[in-house]
């Protein structure tokens, strides 16, 4: 089989520069859930679960919306 083609330089020069405001989303999921305030209290309490448990998820769900959205709004057209 053959090895893969290098991929061009100027691809990979102009992926480092992406300066898209947009990026800036992806600091909300890793400051926010550093935030102890959030964790501080047992209620309210989801379905039995306490704060802490049920935010572990919601954590993850503001990862996983903040990524695809910034993803979204930075692709370059007609890229898939």
């Amino acid at each position: 089989m053959d090895a893969p083609e290098p991929e061009a330089p100027d691809s990979a020069r102009s992926r480092a520069k992406d300066k898209s405001p947009w990026n800036w989303l992806l600091l909300i999921p890793i400051v926010v859930p550093l935030i102890p305030a959030f964790f501080n209290a047992d209620s309210p309490r989801l379905f039995g679960f306490p704060r802490f448990y049920w935010l572990q998820l919601a954590w993850i769900l503001l990862g996983v919306g903040t990524t695809t959205l910034v993803y979204q709004m930075t692709k370059k057209r007609g890229e898939h």
